[in-house]
């Protein structure tokens, strides 16, 4: 008999921690998307997003944040420099966005490095990536060709993205 209720007590306490870590983590994925434009789409994007999603303080909520919108702007890089090399045309234009896109991920590590030292910084250090995606934008905004769609798409989700990293080193 004592060793049913041992286990029942065991199972009992796992589940109740689950719910403990689910709710902390939720906790610090809704501060920062009070913060946000589109705060559905923060909150489905932060939850889904495994480091996001089991942060258990407000500072790696924060990193996770920040490092999905680097891993995007990073995907959005490599995808720009590709379609570079494959138009001679819009070379140019498409290397420039892809340093603009670089420019982001710089930006970003330094935000990340700033976080504990000087979070107005790091806030900064975010904000200044729209600068970035304005120069996406006026560099190929006008191209009617379908890797410039593409970039553009994807410059759009970036700045959906920045708006959640934003909006994180504002909790702080």
């Amino acid at each position: 008999m004592t060793s049913s209720s041992s286990c029942f007590v065991v199972i009992f306490m796992s589940i109740l921690l689950q719910f403990l870590f689910v709710s902390a983590s939720t906790k610090h994925i809704d501060a920062i998307c009070q913060h946000v434009t589109d705060k559905e789409f923060c909150v489905k994007s932060l939850t889904a997003y495994p480091p996001a999603a089991s942060a258990t303080d407000e500072i790696k909520a924060v990193k996770a944040a920040l490092d999905l919108a680097s891993s995007y702007a990073d995907k959005s890089r490599k995808f720009t420099v590709k379609v570079a090399n494959e138009n001679p045309n819009l070379k140019k234009q498409f290397m420039q966005c892809a340093d603009s896109f670089q420019s982001i991920i710089g930006s970003l590590w330094s935000a990340t490095k700033e976080l504990k030292i000087d979070p107005m910084t790091a806030n900064y250090d975010v904000m200044v990536c729209s600068d970035e995606t304005r120069i996406v934008k006026f560099s190929i905004g006008k191209n009617r060709d379908g890797a410039s769609k593409t970039i553009m798409n994807m410059t759009m989700m970036m700045d959906k993205l920045l708006d959640i990293a934003r909006g994180a080193t504002d909790v702080l």
